[in-house]
């Protein structure tokens, strides 16, 4: 019988512990952006720049072709990123959104100490039809890397899941939402299958014991409940979740629910979790449509946090109380008002590969 990675040590390390390189894929689908794509690259390329900081972190840049390529580099050397901690790969994409469709790096410490990659699939988010070339990239990855590559499978059927889905303290617990992974009415990525047929997968192959299950999602996300606009692992046992305390808002009801469930969940060695509260922008709305904006999509770099902001005085706030719990990266903002018209920030663009 073949050992799934969890029996062979591997886990999914936490976005906290070191990193050999951030992946991204260079904007380039109008559709994602309708009317707003001109700025779109600017705030890529002001991302690079604080990821490659003093040479603290290398960022893999996906490009269509060459001359997808040369538009990169005019911007990433205009905004004074490192250019030589990017390196790009022509690895085609239909959408920049690399938190979702990129590798899920996993880990062990060995011997021998060894990184892989578990091939989720993507069908973008049950919801488009433009995905074959993104569904192709942890395949790319794995070869241009030369990892192994696991790929989970359920009663013999591929497993659908994206990164933005899921958030995890390194350790065996992972938060995810109901509404995500488990509605069968509403972009549904893996129909027929249970929560125990998920919790099966997602220890078979990411090492998780503990599954922390929270309800829904916030207003305005088109993936149905993605967790990274929700809650987020901090710590080992620290968890910031958004709260909203105005009643007549679309997300304070199910952010209050949310807070009930964590009162009594447990991290993995069953030590009670501190729940953070983290506030919410006020709504977002762009040419009629309510935008997920939240700070929660924050991203856990080796040399800071990077947090969307969205001219909105809760904006110190929230840097603010990830400054406390980050004490040891500097929490640095990132204006989001034009990327989340693409309905996602700085979390869902990014995806971490783990120092081996």
């Amino acid at each position: 019988m073949t050992l799934t990675p969890a029996a062979l040590g591997f886990r999914m390390p936490a976005e906290w512990e070191t990193h050999e390189a951030t992946w991204v894929a260079w904007p380039h689908n109008a559709g994602d952006w309708p009317g707003k794509l001109a700025p779109i690259p600017w705030v890529y390329g002001e991302i690079v720049r604080k990821l490659t900081v003093d040479g603290r972190e290398g960022v893999r840049v996906l490009v269509n072709s060459a001359a997808h390529e040369r538009a990169a580099r005019r911007v990433l050397e205009k905004v004074g990123a490192e250019l030589g901690q990017v390196h790009f790969l022509r690895f085609p994409t239909d959408r920049g959104w690399t938190r979702d469709y990129g590798p899920l790096f996993i880990k062990r410490s060995g011997p021998p100490a060894e990184a892989a990659i578990a091939r989720f699939h993507f069908n973008a988010w049950a919801k488009y039809r433009d995905w074959k070339k993104d569904d192709r990239i942890p395949e790319l990855a794995a070869r241009r890397l030369k990892l192994r590559l696991f790929e989970p499978k359920r009663r013999g059927r591929t497993v659908m899941l994206e990164g933005g889905s899921i958030d995890v303290n390194g350790r065996g617990t992972l938060l995810t939402t109901e509404e995500c992974l488990l509605d069968q009415a509403v972009q549904a990525r893996n129909p027929g299958m249970s929560r125990t047929d998920l919790e099966g997968v997602l220890r078979d192959y990411l090492g998780i014991t503990n599954m922390l299950w929270l309800g829904g999602g916030i207003a305005g996300d088109d993936t149905h409940g993605h967790v990274d606009d929700v809650c987020r692992f901090v710590g080992p046992e620290t968890v910031v979740l958004c709260e909203e305390p105005n009643p007549r808002d679309a997300n304070h009801r199910p952010l209050a629910e949310n807070r009930e469930r964590l009162q009594g969940m447990r991290a993995e060695d069953g030590s009670n979790l501190d729940v953070i509260a983290l506030p919410m922008p006020a709504p977002l709305v762009f040419d009629g449509q309510r935008l997920p904006a939240s700070y929660a999509n924050f991203y856990v770099a080796n040399a800071a946090v990077l947090v969307p902001t969205f001219n909105d005085p809760n904006d110190r706030v929230a840097v603010g109380i990830l400054s406390e719990v980050f004490a040891d990266r500097p929490v640095v903002g990132i204006h989001a008002v034009d990327l989340v018209w693409g309905l996602g920030t700085i979390h869902c663009l990014t995806q971490q590969e783990p120092a081996r």
